[in-house]
């Protein structure tokens, strides 16, 4: 189990996607993803990294990788703990974030749009029904701090 898993328990609850005004769909793990046409981009969120603390190393999926819904696509480690990125979707990585691999803590002041993790070609689009919009991750988050 993650250290995010662990800090933030997810709810089994599975909710309809609504699109949100940022594009973003969310996982109950605190991954985003925004989908052009059938690539994703994928991430992390600012909740995630905050929990994190300073990120110190992250590991992503090389390119031509396939990654499956749910599994762990790569890790994150920070002076906390470390921490698995799990896939939002399934498909083939695409490319990654090399970027992050030399300055890791991009992630921590961009983790919306510099600190990306990586591209995806996405198996199937109906699994973002499965996801979260920004307005139910919200609502999300809200309730699993309320909990704690």
């Amino acid at each position: 189990m993650s250290f995010l898993s662990r800090l933030i328990p997810a709810a089994t609850a599975r909710t309809a996607v609504r699109f949100a005004s940022s594009g973003r769909y969310y996982t109950k793990k605190h991954e985003w993803i925004t989908v052009d046409k059938s690539v994703g981009t994928v991430g992390i969120t600012d909740f995630a990294t905050e929990q994190l603390g300073d990120v110190v190393f992250i590991e992503l999926p090389e390119a031509g990788a396939e990654i499956e819904k749910g599994e762990s696509a790569g890790a994150v480690e920070s002076v906390k703990a470390a921490s698995d990125i799990y896939a939002p979707v399934s498909g083939k990585v695409l490319e990654k974030n090399t970027k992050l691999e030399n300055e890791p803590g991009i992630i921590n002041k961009s983790p919306l749009e510099k600190g990306w993790l990586y591209k995806v070609e996405l198996k199937s689009v109906d699994q973002l029904k499965e996801l979260l919009s920004e307005e139910q991750y919200n609502t999300f988050k809200e309730e699993e701090e309320a909990a704690h």
